[in-house]
């Protein structure tokens, strides 16, 4: 792809700061042709072109990152950071602001590992199968937290709030402790990691006065270089209760039921509540059962379900830690089930000393990393490709039951097939829905944008935000957080101008934007 440019560059200027970029990592880590452009693109986007970069430059340590940006401040030039590129739906590794450089941290790939405390201090380009290998190799007595696509970067995906599938799934959460380089090039550490060699850096969150971790979850305020990760402690069981609901009406007791488990800690794990189609969409292909436009028709869905033996929602729940504990919560949480349905739970056992084969379904349940999931990008067949579109709603099954009645209609008034689930938080539910499309359908691929519109302002008439969104949508998603006309928002870029007034990092990362490009919100 042809070389695109930022606003207010000439490619005279451009040229110039790749040659200072190439001063501070090598001229074979600044990567600047349409090969490597190409490899920078979100190829799941409904318009690659976009989002198309300039160039990538490839640092291999903090230092370098620091330099790199005071280079950029220097040339004006616009950085987007990316850990290792892998957040399909969202926009993988392309810029939200054409023309900017990509800031590749993907070779920054060291592990310490402090066995006593259960704590990872991870670079930015460890992605979950380093880590996952690391522990093995190492005979570590832990567990890893994998998303369902697990070839990305366990830092990258913990700063954008992703999730996984233990007690340990909310990857938020286990942060403690991080190195970032400011705008200015400045290097910090957050918490205990203020004071210089602190044994406590990765165990303490919050050091002495503000906290400012979350600062950069999320943000284009820093390029974390390092953080802590806390994991899991090998568990000495596993029990697994699966359980397939037969009616879509089935999620609101179902909802009801687990959010009270949530709260009062019968249920350590955050489970997934999913529709018939996040199993079957990447066991096979929609041509194998209907060639015409339009959602699929209930006879259809029926036919799917049948072959597969799944209900029109499926619930995983998973119980780590000792023995004795896990089978007396079982027994509780079967009994709870039994009261509202006939529906047999299919009851799995691990301890340790057992050997540890699961289905690649369940592999994401026990910390193995996996990939089959993102087969469910071919389901339309063509070039595939699926935006991710997930509001924030509260932990009961009225709500849910309304939101799934809202979303499902508007699946069907745009001619999509229905991809959902609701991931269930302590207090709060995740709506996690796909929107799975092919790219070579033109006449799909003319419905995306109206139809990720239509239900991003059906969730804020009800007051719900969503907790990320694909760069295409920072600026649509950012405005709904509207209390006194977008004060959020306007504290996030005084922060922002403060920080970097030359307006280098990720300009329009979740809405916020600098002063220099400000005039560029959608």
């Amino acid at each position: 792809m042809k070389q695109a440019l930022p606003p207010g560059l000439s490619a005279a200027q451009m040229d110039r700061a790749l040659k200072d970029f190439a001063q501070v990592v090598g001229n074979d880590w600044v990567l600047a042709t349409d090969l490597d452009r190409d490899t920078y693109l979100d190829h799941f986007a409904v318009d690659e072109a976009a989002h198309a970069p300039s160039a990538a430059v490839a640092p291999l340590a903090a230092e370098q990152v620091q330099e790199i940006l005071r280079v950029a401040n220097r040339h004006k030039v616009p950085l987007w950071p990316i850990s290792r590129g892998k957040n399909f739906g969202y926009g993988g590794a392309a810029p939200l602001l054409k023309g900017s450089v990509v800031l590749d941290l993907s070779r920054m790939k060291k592990i310490e590992f402090d066995a006593e405390n259960g704590v990872a201090l991870l670079e930015p380009g460890v992605g979950f199968y380093d880590l996952y290998d690391h522990i093995q190799q190492h005979k570590l007595p832990y567990w890893t937290s994998v998303p369902g696509n697990s070839w990305g970067s366990v830092i990258g995906n913990a700063l954008d709030r992703g999730v996984g599938y233990t007690t340990y799934g909310q990857h938020t959460e286990k942060l403690c402790g991080m190195e970032v380089v400011l705008p200015s090039g400045e290097l910090v550490r957050t918490g205990m990691g203020a004071m210089s060699g602190s044994p406590t850096w990765n165990l303490y969150r919050y050091g002495f006065g503000p906290s400012w971790e979350q600062m950069f979850v999320q943000s284009n305020f820093g390029v974390v270089t390092r953080a802590g990760v806390w994991l899991m402690p090998a568990p000495e069981s596993m029990i697994g209760l699966d359980l397939e609901l037969e009616n879509a009406d089935d999620l609101g007791w179902a909802v009801d039921l687990i959010a009270g488990m949530r709260r009062d800690g019968l249920l350590q794990q955050s489970p997934s509540i999913g529709s018939w189609l996040r199993g079957a969409a990447v066991l096979t292909t929609r041509k194998e059962w209907y060639d015409k436009p339009g959602a699929l028709p209930d006879d259809v869905i029926a036919a799917i379900r049948k072959r597969f033996n799944i209900g029109w929602w499926s619930i995983s729940l998973r119980l780590y830690g000792y023995e004795a504990v896990n089978e007396a919560a079982a027994g509780v949480i079967q009994a709870q089930f039994a009261k509202q349905t006939k529906q047999p739970m299919t009851v799995t056992r691990w301890k340790q000393g057992m050997p540890m084969n699961p289905a690649p379904g369940q592999a994401a349940f026990a910390g193995i990393p996996v990939t089959f999931p993102l087969a469910n990008a071919a389901w339309h067949g063509g070039r595939g490709g699926h935006l991710g579109y997930s509001p924030v709603l509260p932990a009961n099954g009225r709500a849910a039951m309304e939101q799934f009645r809202r979303t499902y209609d508007r699946y069907r008034e745009f001619g999509m097939d229905y991809h959902g689930s609701f991931a269930m938080g302590e207090r709060s539910i995740v709506n996690v829905n796909q929107v799975l499309f092919n790219k070579d359908d033109r006449d799909m691929m003319s419905r995306v944008n109206g139809f990720f519109r239509a239900l991003v302002n059906d969730a804020t008439q009800q007051r719900y935000g969503e907790y990320r969104t694909h760069i295409d949508y920072m600026d649509l998603v950012a405005g709904t957080y509207d209390f006194n006309h977008n004060a959020l928002r306007r504290t996030n870029e005084t922060i922002k101008d403060a920080l970097d007034p030359n307006g280098i990092l990720a300009p329009g990362k979740s809405g916020i934007w600098p002063k220099r490009y400000r005039n560029l919100r959608k």
